[in-house]
């Protein structure tokens, strides 16, 4: 019988996703011929009509083993069904759940790109996997310090170690996509002995493409005048994330719009600058900070830039995108 008869993986990262799944597989297959013991289905399985149903996936969980001892059914895409009632047929599953299959679930998005965000896995589901003597497992970087925590320990578990100069290079230069730290790893500890402390004169040639930054890391540049900076920052987000220079002329009106709201009112402290503006504690301290640096007369300014700029994008100006957006970031953080 099987020690863990479901397991679910929840996540909206493909490497770490990938790196789970593989882990869960080869632990359920043991010594079974992966040909034979192991299936897997996506969203196009599930695909009945216009609709999306479980059930295919739970008439696999419940196919007898042939040739084999047991068998590992993989679900992908499981996101699909955010609803109690598209999950019954796999509820009722999981209250007698085959002994001869292992059932791997990941809930991720599909292929839908109406689905902009990864729906939470419902209560009647975690409920069913825990009665059955399952687990969960939820990954995640995290953000802020406790993604920087996440990347150090990865870091800390690398066969080879490193100097602070280097680890601080190599969070820098990964930025958002820290899950990148993997491919790094592998090719350091086939390059160089286990236990060796690297330099970051070590590191460099291996750690290609730059990753992205967040959309605040940009903001944070323009806001404290640091142009060259901020063009790094911008050009990252245009080549690691791909986001239109539209997109950041978005991002760059809304950062400017919130401090224009602030203008005129009697708004002091980042409390009633949280509440007003809808948004946390620290961007609202930053936003109210910022914009009594700047003034009344540099807000107007910073507007009338973005409003110049996003006619440049749509044609006014022969110039390529790319460099009409830099441009106005280096124009913003100049206003420093």
């Amino acid at each position: 019988m099987n020690k863990i008869p479901v397991v679910l993986i929840s996540g909206e990262d493909d490497v770490l996703i990938s790196r789970s799944l593989n882990t869960h597989i080869e632990k359920a297959l043991g010594d079974e011929d992966r040909s034979l013991a192991l299936e897997e289905l996506t969203e196009e399985n599930y695909r009945s009509a216009e609709h999306f149903n479980v059930s295919k996936l739970v008439d696999s969980a419940q196919t007898a083993p042939f040739l084999t001892q047991n068998r590992v059914v993989v679900g992908r895409h499981m996101g699909r069904f955010s609803k109690k009632e598209d999950l019954s047929p796999l509820l009722e599953y999981l209250n007698s759940p085959l002994p001869t299959t292992s059932l791997i679930l990941i809930w991720e998005k599909g292929n839908n790109p109406q689905q902009q965000r990864l729906s939470p896995v419902p209560k009647s589901l975690l409920e069913a996997i825990q009665s059955s003597g399952g687990h969960v497992e939820k990954l995640t970087t995290g953000k802020g310090k406790q993604a920087e925590k996440w990347l150090s320990e990865s870091l800390d578990r690398a066969p080879v170690r490193f100097t602070g100069e280097a680890r601080k290079r190599i969070s820098g230069h990964l930025g958002e996509d820290r899950t990148k730290v993997f491919a790094l790893l592998e090719v350091l500890a086939a390059v160089y002995e286990r236990g060796e402390t690297l330099e970051l004169e070590d590191v460099e040639p291996y750690l290609g493409d730059a990753g992205s930054v967040m959309p605040w890391d940009l903001t944070d540049s323009i806001d404290a005048g640091k142009i060259s900076e901020a063009l790094e920052r911008l050009k990252r987000m245009l080549r690691a994330d791909g986001r239109h220079p539209l997109g950041v002329m978005a991002l760059l009106h809304s950062h400017y719009e919130k401090m224009l709201h602030l203008e005129g009112s009697n708004l002091k402290d980042e409390k009633a600058v949280s509440e007003a503006l809808s948004i946390s504690a620290y961007p609202a301290k930053k936003i109210l900070s910022t914009s009594r640096r700047l003034g009344k007369k540099n807000i107007f300014k910073a507007i009338g830039l973005i409003a110049e700029a996003d006619l440049d994008l749509r044609g006014k100006k022969s110039w390529p995108p790319e460099l009409v957006t830099e441009v106005l970031v280096a124009r913003l953080a100049a206003m420093r």
